[in-house]
């Protein structure tokens, strides 16, 4: 084994994250240390021309990632949630270290293949992880305006401690008060008080143009949000902002969407963000009666599985995720994925801190407009004991160039509550490879059921090739596939060599959708209307060909969710 190989060198703890080189070094590493299961490729570049990397992970001894169903996983589309783009990783590493030695993992590789994109935001993630964090929501390209804001004010690390905190400052206006049960803690004023010491919050920084009373936040430059940027949707700036220009106007949105309509096996999508603890499934835009019955049962299933393994709830983005009652996002990953590509699609939320200080029953969004004071102390309490007070950083006073004495604290957003701190992160992240592996366990999966030839005389054969699907979920996977007609049906071809004549049947035969067992019923019984296990799982097609005993003639089925059989029959 060279130096330097997987095998020579202890394995990444999962403890810190990554910048841009290093989750290259550590990439290029597991490919070149298992090339019959992985391969990496630059699927496009970002703004900045950093390579987006994906990483196929399959057994080549069984067939190219392409003739086989695919599960797509992605991270790190917005630029501080760096905690999905070490899952993906984390994800990968499981792969690499299971997959000789975990009898289920190397039947789902050989059966199955993963598109894995760590970073599809390297520029982003480049300023969140920089010396002093520089927090932008994703792409690092100028949007909507080309040129530098002004006026206002601009969040900078103005005491150069590599941290970009809260300042609190006195003010009699101030909605803000030192909580009577920590002094750390500020809590709202209450709505007809007076009297006492208040305080006004603002993000740490310098104030561009100050007139000594007023002010506003100066708008970042980049105000891009990818995730709003596909095509499913899509609506303009006015509706829906950080959109861009028009779908898949940014580089990186691009090569994804390319990427995957280019590859019709991918069956099932994970994009993972951060936070909130939540498993997340569309519509973001529309109820759950929208959904076709079928598909909203079987997320409902995909979903308690996922909760089973790895802790999280599964939720409607529509009904349980939204930032406020009377609006929408759109233009949305998992949207696109399910409604244009016609595939199970989910969003992963990693992180909760606030189920980690013990604060079980909250309700996502909604809490950051209203939640009791005891969750605040709750948190403190968690800081405290478990991160080791690192977590929120005790108010110091500050002499600030324009607004005069100010204190600087609070929390810290980026490794407290955007991503788990590095020394939870590898705890945070191993609850996924179970799921992932299953969402491709139960992938639509097109079998041999038999390959025959019967000699009808006169040099006559006649030939049959019987397949069936062998995955739990149908071959067109979606009743939304079957809806906007997304998928063909298992297609049967012969190739015939010199000498040998087709006499009846057609060199390319167009076949159905092969249901899996997703859609049977809970109980076997009459009262449920069942009618029995029809063979709604198998095709067949027939030939009649003539031509010399001896001779080899080629059979094939391909579904492009399901994957591809071929046969070989000698006539005898």
């Amino acid at each position: 084994m060279p130096p330097g190989s997987q095998r020579d060198r202890t394995p990444m703890a999962f403890d810190r994250y990554l910048r841009y080189e290093h989750l290259t070094q550590e990439l290029r590493l597991l490919a070149s240390s298992h090339p019959r299961w992985f391969t990496l490729e630059s699927i496009g570049t970002s703004f900045e021309g950093r390579d987006i990397w994906l990483m196929t992970v399959t057994d080549a001894r069984t067939g190219p990632a392409a003739e086989k169903p695919a599960v797509w996983v992605d991270g790190n589309i917005h630029a501080t949630e760096l905690a999905a783009s070490m899952a993906c990783l984390y994800f990968l590493r499981a792969l690499a270290e299971r997959h000789e030695t975990d009898a289920e993992v190397a039947r789902i590789l050989a059966s199955r293949a993963f598109y894995v994109a760590p970073r599809l935001n390297p520029d982003g993630a480049e300023l969140a992880l920089g010396d002093v964090p520089t927090l932008i929501r994703s792409s690092t390209r100028p949007y909507p305006h080309d040129e530098e804001p002004v006026a206002g004010l601009r969040r900078a690390d103005i005491d150069d401690d590599g941290r970009i905190l809260t300042m609190r400052m006195v003010d009699p206006n101030g909605s803000w008060k030192v909580s009577d049960r920590d002094a750390r803690l500020l809590v709202r004023r209450d709505p007809a008080e007076t009297g006492g010491r208040y305080y006004r919050l603002l993000p740490e920084g310098m104030i561009d143009e100050f007139d000594g009373a007023t002010f506003r936040m100066q708008p970042r430059r980049q105000q891009l949000d990818l995730n709003r940027n596909f095509p499913a949707q899509w609506r303009q700036e006015h509706e829906q902002h950080g959109a861009g220009p028009y779908p898949t106007s940014e580089p990186e949105v691009r090569a994804a969407v390319s990427f995957i309509a280019a590859h019709p096996n991918i069956v099932a999508a994970v994009a993972f963000h951060t936070y909130s603890g939540v498993l997340l499934r569309p519509y973001s835009h529309l109820p759950d009666d929208k959904l076709p019955a079928e598909d909203l049962w079987t997320y409902g299933k995909i979903g308690a599985k996922g909760t089973e393994l790895t802790g999280y709830p599964n939720i409607s983005v529509f009904h349980d995720f939204r930032y406020h009652p009377s609006e929408v996002i759109t233009g949305t990953f998992d949207d696109w994925m399910f409604e244009h590509r016609g595939v199970f699609a989910w969003t992963v939320e990693i992180w909760s801190p606030q189920r980690e200080a013990g604060i079980a029953d909250y309700k996502y969004v909604e809490w950051y407009r209203e939640h009791p004071v005891d969750d605040d102390l709750k948190l403190l309490a968690w800081n405290d004991g478990a991160l080791g007070g690192t977590g929120f950083v005790d108010w110091y006073a500050f002499e600030h160039p324009q607004l005069g004495p100010v204190e600087i604290g609070g929390w810290n957003p980026l490794f407290t509550w955007s991503n788990p701190p590095p020394a939870l992160l590898e705890r945070e992240v191993a609850r996924f490879p179970e799921w992932l592996l299953w969402q491709a366990a139960i992938a639509p999966r097109l079998e041999l059921f038999e390959a025959s030839v019967v000699a009808l005389g006169d040099r006559t054969w006649r030939l049959r090739l019987v397949v069936h699907n062998t995955g739990w979920l149908p071959t067109y996977v979606t009743r939304q596939a079957l809806r906007n007609k997304l998928v063909r049906g298992v297609v049967f071809e012969i190739a015939m060599p010199d000498g040998i004549a087709l006499e009846s049947g057609s060199r390319r035969i167009e076949g159905d959708q092969l249901e899996g067992r997703a859609y049977r019923p809970a109980s076997p019984s009459s009262w449920s209307g069942w009618s029995g296990d029809v063979t709604e799982d198998r095709a067949k097609a027939e030939w009649i060909v003539r031509g010399p005993a001896g001779a080899s003639v080629d059979l094939l089925a391909r579904h492009e969710r399901a994957g591809v059989v071929r046969a070989s029959i000698v006539l005898s």
